[in-house]
């Protein structure tokens, strides 16, 4: 009996070491994923998976006129206007859900041209919590803007939206910013860096929000759309900004107008 007293004291010291063990590595796994943004906040893309996005990026875009938010051909018919929030996860449901039927059949075929606008919605709701208003949100805009100086914005704003991370999780800072702009074909990062500082970029961004404020959107994604030149009206999507049909009816209907 002493023996199996003894045995029993043993096993328990043992559990008890290795249950110490365990959740010393379980604190330093967290303390990691803290530390490297990992979790289920997202973040940037590395490896075969960032390599398979910037190809179908590269896919989408290469070829099509861009300059600064437009994506598209100057004398296209219909322009689509997209108000939108980087951080907003619908707008990246209609980004990567739609955009990729209504880019090659409209705009790479001179039809449709996109022109990509600034309204804060989802970033305003990350920083309630004592961060100056707008200032995230009109960071990663301006940044977006600045490679449009190089005609490359829209490599940005899909790179962005394809690596989005969770919603008021607080995973876009400057390193974020700074990779997103790592990954756009041929950007000059010193050309891009010296345009954010661009006044004119950061009143773009503020004009882009008082036209939504005046169009009364309250969220992101909202539409105008119009022939290219003349009168625009809101453009609604039924059920899932995802589904290209709401974009590919107006386009249809203006052209044949």
């Amino acid at each position: 009996m002493e023996e199996a007293a003894a045995a029993s004291a043993a096993r328990r010291t043992r559990l008890t070491q290795l249950g110490i063990v365990v959740g010393v590595v379980v604190v330093a796994i967290v303390v990691v994923l803290i530390a490297t943004g990992g979790g289920s906040k997202g973040g940037l893309q590395h490896g075969n998976e960032k390599n398979a996005t910037v190809s179908a990026i590269s896919s989408l875009l290469d070829g099509i006129p861009q300059s600064g938010n437009t994506l598209g051909s100057p004398t296209a018919p219909v322009t689509l206007k997209y108000f939108g929030d980087l951080e907003c996860p619908i707008c990246k449901e209609f980004t990567v859900g739609a955009l990729p039927t209504i880019i090659p059949k409209y705009v790479r075929t001179g039809k449709l041209r996109i022109e990509y606008h600034s309204m804060s919605t989802a970033t305003g709701n990350a920083e309630k919590e004592g961060a100056e208003p707008g200032g995230i949100f009109n960071t990663q805009q301006i940044a977006a803007y600045a490679a449009g100086k190089q005609n490359k914005a829209w490599y940005f704003i899909e790179t962005f939206y394809h690596e989005q991370g969770e919603e008021d999780s607080g995973y876009v800072t400057e390193s974020f910013i700074q990779g997103i702009a790592k990954q756009v074909p041929g950007l000059n990062l010193v050309q891009w860096s010296n345009d954010r500082n661009d006044s004119e970029l950061a009143n773009e961004v503020e004009t882009d929000k008082q036209i939504a404020n005046n169009e009364g959107f309250t969220g992101t994604p909202s539409f105008l759309i119009g022939r290219s030149g003349g009168a625009t009206s809101k453009l609604t999507y039924p059920n899932s900004p995802g589904e290209p049909a709401f974009v590919e009816e107006a386009v249809e209907k203006l052209l044949k107008s």
